[in-house]
């Protein structure tokens, strides 16, 4: 067994919110606001814009919405933003950082995800760094990410298998086209949480979608097998 150099400080299990790019700071808002009344325990802050400051603002003012809300912020790509406004934690992708140093840097009580996409490897390596969560996706066809890479259901049940008793604590994300009728599988797969941005925030309620992808994990007795 590997040994377990990090408290993993892991994620809530359940819906984990990913706020949609380009938004408005109103609608930004707004929607979040919504997902983390239906009971959203993760959000995470997605924005591409180059416009630091407006970054900033829009972060701060989430990280008062999760607080209000008992949910935790999640940072995506951008450890100096996460540290400088005292979000919950970090993601990382394969090419936004060294997953050691940003635990370095986070230290031990903040969640570090990171993307492993369909690699196996990555997750070990992630796990080994001291990663909180490893997400593995596209597991369904993503209007987010048309081209990328589709991780099989297998995946995650290897991870399951594999990387849940080596490293304790460790939670498994799956990410890429969930809906609440393709979510099942995926639990059943061994997934803790869903990451969801088209069939949370285009939903036409958005609070009860959330409420329903809660209820889909208080439903399952899945997810949580090792």
């Amino acid at each position: 067994m590997s040994e377990q150099r990090f408290p993993r400080h892991a994620p809530a299990r359940g819906l984990y919110a990913v706020t949609p790019d380009g938004l408005s700071t109103p609608a930004l808002l707004a929607q979040a606001e919504a997902a983390l009344a239906g009971g959203a325990p993760l959000l995470q802050y997605r924005e591409k814009s180059g416009d630091r400051t407006r970054r900033r603002e829009q972060a701060t003012a989430l990280l008062a919405l999760c607080q209000r809300h008992g949910a935790r912020l999640i940072i995506n790509d951008d450890l100096e933003l996460a540290l400088a406004i005292g979000a919950h934690g970090v993601h990382l992708g394969r090419e936004d950082g060294n997953l050691a140093a940003a635990r370095a840097a986070l230290g031990p009580d903040r969640i570090l995800g990171a993307s492993c996409y369909n690699e196996f490897a990555l997750a070990q390596q992630a796990a080994q760094a001291g990663a909180s969560y490893v997400a593995f996706g596209a597991i369904y066809a993503s209007p987010t990410k048309p081209g990328a890479v589709q991780a099989p259901l297998s995946l995650l049940q290897r991870a399951r298998r594999e990387l849940l008793p080596a490293y304790p604590g460790l939670t498994l994300a799956a990410i890429g086209g969930i809906t609440l009728t393709n979510a099942a599988p995926v639990l059943a797969a061994g997934a803790q949480c869903l990451a969801v941005v088209s069939d949370l925030f285009q939903a036409p309620d958005i609070p009860a979608r959330a409420a329903a992808y809660q209820r889909l994990f208080r439903e399952s007795t899945c997810h949580d097998q090792p």
